[in-house]
This record gives structure tokens, C-alpha cells and sequence, in this order.
């Protein structure tokens, strides 16, 4: 339960918020989410920790460059098929990733080992003392518990945002292309525009995640932001089901829930004197990842049985990628 409702899963959350906006409602395939989240929270932090700016003013600025890097992102390539925007997207983020860590810019964004020291500000609008929550059950500390109630907040926030932009002439559009932009364009809608629209906005959530993520940690560094952030938040978007507003916040608490659960079990199967499992099946260096192992397989049965994830509609995912 802590995993599922903690910091982490809000900030993974927000991230499928965002490529739901994407790829659930515009049929954009983006798999560079992880690089508009590294933006935002090395804007921040660099602000800060670099240059001695104001925090809130890194916050306005690392939505900006959200929205700059979904431009650039998305002027070559929203005309071309969607799996250009794939590629593009993918190398894009791990570009990023290489570049804020390189020792070129090592001045700037500490290299691999990051920046801290930049959540002062957020840290003293911290209303809480002790530790919060269900004694026995699950509690966080002060400062997690005021970082997830922001996530959770934001996470509300942008769902209700989603669905009256969806439920809007705008959203019907972005619909619309997703499942036919031929037709979209033959009625005299601007297909590009709507694309990049919808990318700036994806792009823009995203942003606000990565700054969610360096103040959950209290500190950034590149590994934060590896290709497998992007799939996990896909992970999570296709749980819970796509082009559902409600599809992200279901998916972060199963995902966050099943992948505890199997840590802890595997865990607790491979450890001790007389383990459970023999060490000839599995040691407890192999059971760390059997988690992932799981997860992959219930993934793929249910986009074999279920494509349309838990409390998705099938017809969602018919998509255009000519």
C-alpha cells in the first residue's frame, strides 16, 4: 500500500497523464515521456542549485522548456507516420540523459552524481511534523508525506484538466485523428496543429512530473531518467487502460501494489536458513528480478487478452499510425 499511494507512484502517475494525452487520446507515439521529465526537473534544480535563482521561477522556466522540447520534438516529424515521432522521442530522451550527465557539463548538472540542496523552498511550505499516517499499516515522514500530497494534488489536477479538454470541441478532434486523421484533415481541421498541441500539453505534464521526481528524492541525477521510466509509465497507462481519464491513477496503484507484493514475496521465499524456494531454483540476487519477470508476462497476456487494460474500451486503441 505505501509503494502504491506513495511519492513514486504519483510521479509515475503524472508521467502516464501525460502520454495518455499522447498516445491514448491523439494516438501519438511517443516513447521519449522520461526525457520531457528530465527537462523539467534539471530546470529546476539547476536554477536553484547553479545559478541561486528562485525555486518558483525554475518551476515557470522548466515548464517552458517543456514546451520548447515538444516543439522541436515535434516540427519534423508530426507531419511524417507516427513511428517517426517514436524514434525521435526515444533518442531524444537518452540524448538528454547522456548530455546533463556528461563531465562537458559537469558545472552546470553535477554529472552523474546530479545536484541537490534545491528543494529548500518547497521543503519550508512543509505543514507536517512526525510521522503521517495508518500506525502498523503504512506511515511517511514528514516531508514524504507533503511531497505526496503535492503529487496526488497535481495528479487530480491535470485529471480533471484531461477531462474537460476531452469532453471539449478540442478533445473531439484530438479523438478524431486518432482514429482517422485523413478524414480529420478532409474536414478542413489543421491535423498538425492539433498534434502539436497535443504534444506541448503531454509534454508540459511530463515536465511537471520530472520536477515532482527530483523534490520526492530531494536531489537529480541522470539515472533517474533512463529509458525504463518512459516504459514503466506506458506500463502503467496500459493498465489502468488508455484514453481513460482515471486509467493512469488506477494503473500507478496496481502496478505499485503487484510489483511490492512480488518484491516482498520472492524476498521472503529465497531468504533465511531454509528458504521456501531452494537456491538451486532461485538465490535472493534472482528473486529481485523476478518482479520484472511477472510483470512482463502479465503485461503481455493482457495486451493478448485485454489490449485495452483494466478499465479500457477496445475501440480506444484503434489507432492511425499512417
Amino acid at each position: 500500500m505505501q509503494q502504491g499511494l506513495g511519492p513514486v507512484a504519483a510521479v509515475y502517475c503524472l508521467a502516464a497523464i501525460g502520454l495518455n494525452v499522447h498516445f491514448g487520446y491523439t494516438g501519438l507515439l511517443n516513447f521519449g515521456q522520461a526525457g520531457f521529465m528530465a527537462v523539467g526537473g534539471y530546470a529546476v534544480s539547476s536554477f536553484v542549485t547553479t545559478w541561486g535563482l528562485s525555486f518558483w521561477l525554475g518551476c515557470v522556466v522548466a515548464l517552458l522548456a517543456s514546451a520548447v522540447l515538444a516543439l522541436l520534438l515535434g516540427v519534423p516529424t508530426l507531419r511524417l507516420r507516427a513511428d517517426y515521432l517514436a524514434i525521435v522521442t526515444i533518442a531524444a530522451a537518452e540524448i538528454i540523459r547522456q548530455t546533463i550527465g556528461s563531465v562537458t557539463l559537469l558545472k552546470y548538472f553535477g554529472g552523474q552524481d546530479g545536484l541537490q540542496g534545491f528543494n529548500s523552498s518547497f521543503a519550508a511550505l512543509n505543514p507536517f511534523s512526525g510521522r503521517i499516517g495508518i500506525p502498523g499499516v503504512v506511515t511517511w515522514r514528514p516531508y514524504d508525506f507533503w511531497t505526496l500530497l503535492v503529487s496526488w494534488a497535481l495528479v487530480a489536477l491535470f485529471c480533471v484538466m484531461v477531462w474537460a479538454l476531452m469532453r471539449s470541441p478540442w478533445g473531439r478532434v484530438l479523438k478524431s485523428i486518432r482514429e482517422d486523421e485523413d478524414a480529420v484533415r478532409s474536414l478542413g481541421k489543421n491535423v498538425y496543429a492539433y498534434k502539436m498541441q497535443s504534444l506541448v500539453i503531454g509534454g508540459v505534464i511530463g515536465g511537471v512530473a520530472g520536477i515532482m521526481s527530483a523534490l520526492q528524492h530531494s536531489a537529480i541525477n541522470p539515472s533517474f531518467f533512463a529509458t525504463d521510466t518512459t516504459f514503466f509509465a506506458y506500463t502503467v497507462l496500459l493498465v489502468g487502460g488508455a484514453a481513460r481519464v482515471l486509467g493512469p491513477v488506477a494503473g500507478t496503484v496496481i502496478f505499485w501494489f503487484l510489483i511490492s507484493f512480488l518484491d516482498l514475496f520472492f524476498g521472503q521465499a529465497t531468504s533465511g536458513t531454509d528458504p521456501s524456494i531452494p537456491a538451486a531454483i532461485m538465490n535472493s540476487n534472482q528473486a529481485s528480478l523476478m518482479r520484472f519477470i511477472f510483470m512482463g508476462l502479465a503485461l503481455m497476456l493482457l495486451m493478448i487478452y485485454r489490449p485495452q487494460g483494466i478499465f479500457g474500451d477496445r475501440r480506444e486503441l484503434a489507432l492511425d499510425a499512417r
